[in-house]
């Protein structure tokens, strides 16, 4: 049904490497999953391939005992090679040959291209027989990628020569041990909560939220597409250029001048270099087309409140100040307890692939400007996003006055286990 409708993803062209969307730990219950999203494309085969430079090499195994494979240490795995009948007792085993599976996995050695490793963990469910015998039940999980660094061959428990295949996984991925592999394995059907559309309707396309973790809904909230100000801030409005057509002109448009000579944003609509602030046009009269103009979803700086658990700053430094200090007088902080949009459900990474930028596009008052993200780097579909949220570790306290610690489990590489 899925194929159907077509809502497969990563299926086309294969992939090496990294899949969009799916990330070290995660289980699937079925191997039909892993094709569905471009993880391992073949229902059965234990080896995926690609051509690459006129070269068949392997893009992902699947690794889960089948063969007597050695899963002892999820950073270094002894992998069983393909054919030779040595599964099952229905045909007589015989010589494994470097053929298929087995010699796209000699031709990654010379290449040295990642694979990616997906653990499967075998269950017995004791529970769900049915007066006949327990069902065995894997549980597979993505253990991130590896590359493979030798192989050899050796006589296999039936008298025949077997493959092996040694593959030692790749520094700098989130850690993932074999005692997590197995206890990835559900014995109860995972129950998914899914709102439909957190927007209520209130942008082009629905935004959906799914937690498959505890089964909570996210709090109540009021979705909200534009900022809302305090009672009595009238912020006045920013006065436009006179450029004819549309900003161009560094030298003489205003809008240049104020962004220190030069138009933020590209032909592309993307952000040139970070700044401490980027002006946008005002009410001049040219039309959406124009560089200045910000035509991409715009979210602002919802700040995750609860507990005080989540109240930090990631206004920028201008001008030999911070916002906060500008802003002192009038002590104006964004609260998302109630109101916010898509931007109050971005987690906190150590390695961010968004950053926070300071942008005035309906006013020009420093004391409030509208902080919105912009992706640091280009971000495949799928892919998590997340910002820094600017802690100082050991700097945070409780109306005691004592020191407050949050850890921080984002997974990165340079997660920093701390966030405050």
């Amino acid at each position: 049904m899925i194929k159907e409708k077509g809502m497969e993803v990563n299926t086309g062209q294969q992939l090496l490497g990294e899949v969009p969307g799916v990330e070290v730990g995660d289980a699937f219950q079925y191997r039909v999953e892993l094709a569905l999203v471009g993880v391992h494309r073949l229902y059965q085969a234990g080896i995926d391939f690609t051509n690459n430079g006129g070269m068949l090499v392997a893009t992902s195994i699947v690794a889960s005992g089948a063969y007597d494979d050695d899963l002892g240490d999820a950073d270094e795995l002894i992998y069983s090679g393909q054919g030779g009948n040595v599964v099952g007792k229905v045909k007589i085993p015989e010589d494994q040959k470097l053929v298929r599976g087995n010699l796209v996995c000699k031709n990654s050695i010379a290449k040295g291209n990642p694979v990616r490793v997906i653990l499967g963990s075998e269950e017995i469910r004791a529970s769900e027989s049915r007066g006949g015998k327990a069902p065995v039940v894997t549980t597979y999980v993505y253990g991130g990628l590896y590359t493979v660094e030798n192989y050899w061959t050796e006589q296999g428990p039936h008298g025949k020569m077997v493959f092996m295949f040694k593959l030692v996984r790749i520094p700098g991925q989130p850690k993932l041990t074999w005692k997590e592999v197995q206890s990835s394995k559900k014995s109860n059907v995972r129950h998914v909560v899914c709102v439909p559309d957190i927007t209520e309707g209130k942008e082009s396309l629905p935004i959906t939220a799914v937690n498959t973790i505890d089964g909570e809904k996210p709090p109540p909230f009021k979705y909200i597409k534009k900022m809302m100000y305090p009672v009595g801030f009238r912020p006045a409005p920013p006065k436009g250029c006179d450029c004819i057509g549309r900003c161009s002109d560094a030298k003489r448009c205003s809008c240049a001048v104020k962004n220190g000579g030069e138009i933020p944003y590209n032909r592309n609509g993307a952000i040139v270099e970070i700044k401490p602030l980027v002006y946008e046009c005002g009410p001049c009269g040219f039309p959406p087309s124009c560089y200045n103009r910000e035509n991409f979803l715009r979210t602002q700086a919802d700040r995750r409140i609860g507990a005080d658990e989540y109240l930090f700053d990631i206004g920028q430094n201008y001008s030999g100040c911070t916002i906060n200090s500008l802003a002192e007088e009038r002590g104006y902080t964004i609260d998302a307890a109630h109101y916010g949009n898509i931007g109050r459900f971005i987690n906190h990474s150590c390695s961010p692939n968004l950053y926070a930028q300071n942008v005035f596009y309906d006013h020009e008052d420093k004391k409030m400007p509208d902080i919105m993200f912009f992706a640091a780097d280009n971000i495949p579909p799928l892919k998590k996003l997340s910002y820094y949220y600017n802690y100082s570790v050991n700097q945070v306290y409780d109306s005691d006055g004592k020191i407050k610690v949050k850890r921080c489990y984002c997974g990165s590489s340079d997660c920093t286990g701390r966030m405050y």
